[in-house]
This record gives structure tokens, C-alpha cells and sequence, in this order.
């Protein structure tokens, strides 16, 4: 390499990303909302008034120490041990049956016990399983769309991960887990009519699974009319909506709720909405929407500018991870607001629940390490095309070229035939030598 294609490799090299300004704000205004809203709802809980905002913010500290590493870690890195993540999802969801490692609460197996505290284990496998999923899409992205093997693949994963999440049972999280998958596959170009056979097949086993438990009955039905047993089936969701009822537009005013006196069960965890509608009302409740739309908005955006530029496993995580952040939202505002079944499944980076907090705040650091590789890459495609921009000076100019020599190409977005399509990406390729 001669002493300008040197000098011009260093420019190159030394220039960095930034993270996305709205999803930094988004991410550290929801979470500093949670802070204040855990400690709101359980000061009365225990007898120490503190206990567990102290825990939540333990566990928003920890999970804010595996963001930064997330953040700092490369994305072809994390890609490159694709086939580790689904053995992890698998392994995972098999610990929670060993005797003495696994916990049982209320019939259910979904923790494992680490010592200082237990884990849920299907929160680390939404992480995990969107990483290989958004792998699995970069490797197979033609075939998917082209042939059904394909496109079978991750279904039989998904599958068999939702088997052994109903063996727990943990009916919330198979069907959110689903749902991502198929929504990560339209977004990776699936041929559409082939995924109505699954649809169409895997809805009526879902209703039947539902319909199959006395429990779920019992939420269903109490769904359409929890005023028939506010006492019994009906009590968390009518006292959700009294909650919702008394904050009227905007509140009844911060730490004044009443529901949360030991009326509205997992007033910290799964229903702290319903304590928002009541401390902060109908504005309140608007504002945190808003917030959870620009964050999915804008994770979505990220996503279709790197598939924009080619950058394909980055588009699809982020894909995934704002699937993931905007179904799970959905679903636990709808069912504080009575909009749908009661389900366990917490609000990302507001409610308290240790498990959710760590994976959430590491699928943020992944969603901000996208970013910052984005804007990577477009100053540094601006820099090779000799752009000012954001403080990137212009390349300087070729040394001149004797008579008969030929022009150094630009280098080229399309790989050679043959080559991988992790490689088939907008990035720095500096040319040979004159």
C-alpha cells in the first residue's frame, strides 16, 4: 500500500459513530419514569418504604453496565457466535427443571435461582433469540422468500422454544415470542402468501392452548365483564380501572393513589400503569405512549436505513428489538386499561422486575450500538466520496497520475460473486495501490 493509501486507511479508521440523540432520550426518559413511579407505587408495600425501589435501582445500575458494554461491543462480533445464542435460548429455558437451580413460584417454573437474586430466563431469550433470528434472516435472506424449508426453519425453532415455555407454563411470553418472529420474517422480505399456512395453522392451537387451562378461561371471562367477580377473576383488572378512573386528565397527583394501598395487586410490577393513570392521569398515560412510539418509531427507522445501506444484521436486530419493545408495551397498557386478557408482562424500563430491567437496558445497548454503527458508516462513505459533513473534512486530492496510468476506481457496493453477504455491506474499501 503506498504512503496516501496509508494515510488515507488512518483518516478512515479514526473516524466514529455517535449513538442516536432520540433513542439515548427515550431510553433514559422511560427509565428515569420508572425510578420515580416504582418508588411511588411500593412505598407501602414492605415495611421498609424503600426496599424495592433500592432493588429496582440496583438493577437499573447493572443493567446500565451491560448497555455500555453492549454499546461498545461490534456488531459483527455479536453476529459471529449466532449459533451460541440459540443454544443459549435452549439451555436456558431446560435450567428452570433442575432440582435446586430452578424456582418455583405459584406452580410456575420460570426462574433460576443465582444466589442473590432469581432470574427469569425467557427475558434473556427474546434477546438471544432475536440475535440468531436476525443472523438466521442475513445468511438465508433470498431463500426465504424463495423456498419454504426456509422459512419453516425458524418457525420449528420458534416452535420448540414456545413448547418448553409452556411447560412451565408461560403462555405471555410464547405468544410474544411468536409474534416477533413473524413480524422479523415480513420485515425480512418472507414471501407473504407462504405465511398464511402457518397463520392460519398456528392461531386455532394457540386458542386451543389458551382455552385448554381453567386459569385462562377464568381471564378470559373476566375480561369481558370483571365487574361480574370483582372479588374473585375480576379483582386486578376492576381495580386497574378504578385507578384509571380516579386520575381523570391529569391526576390525582404523585404518590396520592389510593389503588396501590394494598387494593391493586403488582401495583409496581405488571400494573403500574394503572397507578400512572391515577397519579398522572390521562396526560400522563398519553405521554408515556408517546414515548414508546418514538422509541419504536425511530428503532424502526434506524433498522430501514441499515438495510438501506446493506447492513443487513443490523437492520434486522433492530427490527426485532422494537417488535419486541413495542408488542410487549401494547400488551401490558392494554391490559391495565382493560383492553385485553390479563397477562404477566411487565412495561420495558418502567416497572420493576429485575430480569426485565437487565435484558431491556443490554437490547437498548445493542439498539444504540446499531446506531452508532450507522453513522459510522455514513461518515465514513461521505469521507471516501470526498464530502464535508458533520465535521469530516474532505479526502485531499489524488497525487497526479502519469499518462497511460488508470484511475484508481471508487470502490464498489457490490461483492464479488462468490462472497459471503456478511460482507455485502456500506463500508470503507480502500482500493490497491497505483
Amino acid at each position: 500500500m503506498s504512503e496516501h493509501a496509508s494515510r488515507q486507511a488512518t483518516r478512515i479508521d479514526d473516524i466514529q459513530g455517535r449513538f442516536d440523540p432520540w433513542l439515548l432520550g427515550v431510553v433514559l426518559a422511560l427509565a428515569s419514569l420508572g425510578v420515580v413511579m416504582v418508588g411511588s407505587s411500593s412505598i407501602y408495600q414492605d415495611a421498609d418504604p424503600f426496599h424495592y425501589l433500592s432493588r429496582h435501582l440496583m438493577f437499573l445500575g447493572a443493567g446500565a453496565v451491560l448497555a455500555l458494554m453492549a454499546a461498545r461491543t461490534e456488531l459483527k462480533t455479536v453476529e459471529r457466535h449466532n449459533h451460541l445464542m440459540l443454544l443459549g435460548c435452549v439451555v436456558l429455558l431446560l435450567l428452570v427443571f433442575i432440582p435446586g437451580l430452578g424456582v418455583s413460584v405459584k406452580g410456575a417454573h420460570r426462574w433460576i435461582n443465582l444466589g442473590v437474586s432469581n432470574f427469569q430466563v425467557v427475558e434473556a431469550v427474546k434477546v438471544l433469540f432475536i440475535i440468531w433470528l436476525a443472523s438466521y434472516l442475513v445468511r438465508f435472506r433470498d431463500e426465504v422468500n424463495a423456498t419454504w424449508s426456509a422459512m419453516l426453519k425458524p418457525l420449528g425453532v420458534v416452535v420448540l422454544l414456545v413448547a418448553l415455555l409452556l411447560l412451565q407454563p408461560d403462555f405471555g411470553s410464547s405468544s410474544l415470542l411468536l409474534a416477533i418472529t413473524a413480524g422479523m420474517l415480513v420485515l425480512g422480505g418472507v414471501n407473504m402468501p407462504r405465511m398464511f399456512g402457518p397463520v392460519l395453522v398456528g392461531l386455532p392451537v394457540l386458542a386451543f392452548i389458551a382455552v385448554l387451562e381453567p386459569y385462562r378461561m377464568r381471564r378470559l371471562t373476566s375480561f369481558m365483564d370483571p365487574w361480574a367477580d370483582p372479588f374473585g377473576s375480576g379483582y386486578q383488572l376492576t381495580n386497574a380501572l378504578m385507578a384509571a378512573g380516579r386520575g381523570e386528565w391529569f391526576g390525582v397527583g404523585l404518590g396520592s393513589s389510593i389503588q396501590k394501598l394494598y387494593y391493586l395487586p403488582e401495583a409496581h410490577t405488571d400494573f403500574i400503569l394503572a397507578v400512572i393513570a391515577e397519579e398522572l392521569g390521562f396526560v400522563g398515560v398519553c405521554v408515556v405512549i408517546a414515548l414508546y412510539a418514538v422509541l419504536v418509531g425511530r428503532a424502526l427507522w434506524v433498522g430501514l436505513k441499515c438495510v438501506e445501506m446493506r447492513r443487513h444484521f443490523s437492520g434486522y436486530l433492530a427490527f426485532g428489538i422494537a417488535l419486541w419493545i413495542g408488542l410487549q408495551s401494547f400488551v401490558s397498557i392494554g391490559v391495565n386499561l382493560g383492553l385485553l386478557p390479563t397477562k404477566g408482562l411487565t412495561l420495558p424500563l418502567i416497572s420493576s422486575g429485575g430480569s426485565s430491567v437487565l435484558m431491556t437496558c443490554l437490547a437498548m445497548g445493542l439498539l444504540l450500538r446499531v446506531s452508532y454503527e450507522l453513522e459510522r458508516a455514513q461518515r465514513q462513505v461521505a469521507r471516501l466520496r470526498g464530502e464535508d459533513g458533520e465535521g469530516v473534512a474532505p479526502l485531499s486530492p489524488e497525487p497526479p497520475r502519469t499518462p497511460g496510468t488508470p484511475r484508481s476506481s471508487r470502490p464498489s457496493d457490490a461483492s464479488p460473486r462468490g462472497t459471503s453477504r456478511l460482507h455485502q455491506r456500506i463500508e470503507p474499501v480502500l482500493g490497491r495501490s497505483p
